[in-house]
């Protein structure tokens, strides 16, 4: 198995809506707001190569949406997939699987793309096969009005339509799963938002985490750093406190889609509780 880091662009979100009730004189020591009040976003996805199995964890936002829907995003810098892949000698065609740790735009949209004459959508991936789950999936395509402008349904249902969904094989009720599809493991969460998927991958003597929005950025780790994004934020209070109790303890490495300034962190016990240990860049630690 080998890892890569794959950046698909960078973005801005509102830094209040990312800390939800935590003061913004608390939270910018970490995540520094421009004028607009928002802060700096990465969408950093991680392919898999595993055999013949390449595996892209996660898409990004794609380019197919409207020139006012980025607006609302600020897109900032010069990553894309394609030249992260190109990177490491591959492109989109040699993608055999895409999985999803859930469906909001910002981490599915890069999976569909305009067909050529724009009259319709296609897989962006076209040898792929795309991977979310029975329950997160109905609650994508029947969404709450708190999340549907989160989930898209030009970023969903061609999914379906062109026949290569598939879902992740899990036992009702079950938090933690060995994904007989992936050589990983997988925790769902639902805070955030229904049954999120977040891979836990052994690699080189190491359990890399890839975090998704459990624990979106480093400024994010005292607990009740909740976004206000989050469905059921009470819930993920109790995700996250176990969760990073047991990252702390078992030395995770935390690989952080969201943080545009630090890859990959460990934590540490504190008497103020669990606490940012050493930040890594992805080479650093594995090259």
């Amino acid at each position: 198995m080998k890892l890569y880091p794959i950046e698909s662009g960078n973005f801005k979100l509102d830094g209040g809506a990312m800390f939800g009730v935590v003061p913004k004189s608390l939270w910018t020591r970490t995540n520094p707001a421009d004028s607009n009040n928002m802060i700096d976003m990465a969408a950093r996805c991680l392919l898999i190569e595993d055999g013949d199995k390449l595996t892209l964890v996660d898409t990004g936002m794609g380019d197919k949406q409207s020139e006012k829907f980025f607006g609302y995003y600020y897109p900032w810098g010069e990553h894309s997939i394609d030249n992260s892949l190109k990177q490491y000698g591959f492109d989109r065609d040699d993608i055999t699987d895409v999985f999803f740790t859930h469906l909001h735009f910002d981490h599915v949209g890069g999976a569909i793309q305009w067909n050529k004459d724009r009259t319709g959508y296609e897989p962006a991936f076209k040898n792929a096969k795309f991977w979310s789950n029975k329950e997160h999936w109905k609650w994508a395509t029947e969404p709450n009005a708190r999340e549907k402008a989160s989930f898209l349904p030009e970023n969903i249902l061609p999914m379906e339509e062109s026949g290569k969904l598939h879902f992740l094989d899990r036992k009702e009720n079950e938090i933690y799963t060995n994904a007989k599809e992936f050589d990983f493991g997988v925790l769902f969460v639902d805070g955030h938002t229904d049954k999120q998927m977040i891979p836990h991958i052994k690699y080189k003597d190491k359990t890399l985490v890839f975090m998704a929005d459990l624990l979106p950025t480093a400024g994010h780790i005292p607990l009740p750093y909740v976004m206000g994004f989050d469905t059921r934020p009470l819930l993920t209070l109790t995700e996250k406190e176990k969760f990073l109790k047991k990252a702390a303890d078992e030395g995770f490495y935390l690989f952080l889609e969201h943080d545009a300034h630090n890859e990959i962190i460990t934590l540490k016990n504190t008497e103020k509780g669990v606490r940012l240990d050493k930040t890594f860049t992805f080479n650093e630690l594995f090259n």
